[in-house]
């Protein structure tokens, strides 16, 4: 494991996701749910991206998945793992997979949130290997 981690840039927060990223700032991984269809879904917007539906509700995350897929930039500055981390909800996100060794990460590997300061001072979800 690093003692080094690379620095996250700040996102870009609009009206649409404040929320989440209110709730990243009390470290609690937010995702939105369609009360129409049902579905869970990620990045969270105000209209559901599957029905179409404006009926969406917030759904605080368990924070725990597996990984589906990552590489590993070994010539950044700062090496870094990224991710499609699959949530246990059913989404799959893109995030950076932190407190491990590089060399150790598999797909399917259970991991679980964690929170990283961006450099503007927004909180960022990043996952960690679970155990």
């Amino acid at each position: 494991m690093s003692n080094t981690e690379r620095t996250y840039p700040q996102p870009s927060i609009n009206i649409e996701s404040q929320p989440y990223w209110d709730a990243a700032a009390k470290e609690r991984l937010m995702l939105k749910r369609c009360r129409s269809c049902g579905e869970v879904h990620y990045y969270p917007r105000s209209i559901c991206p599957l029905c179409f539906s404006p009926d969406t509700e917030w759904l605080q995350a368990s924070g725990k998945g597996t990984i589906y897929s990552f590489s590993i930039m070994r010539r950044a500055p700062v090496p870094y793992a990224i991710a499609y981390v699959t949530l246990e909800e059913g989404v799959t996100m893109m995030s950076n997979i932190v407190e491990c060794d590089f060399d150790q990460l598999s797909i399917g590997q259970s991991v679980e949130v964690t929170f990283r300061d961006t450099e503007g001072g927004a909180s960022l979800p990043v996952f960690r290997p679970a155990g």
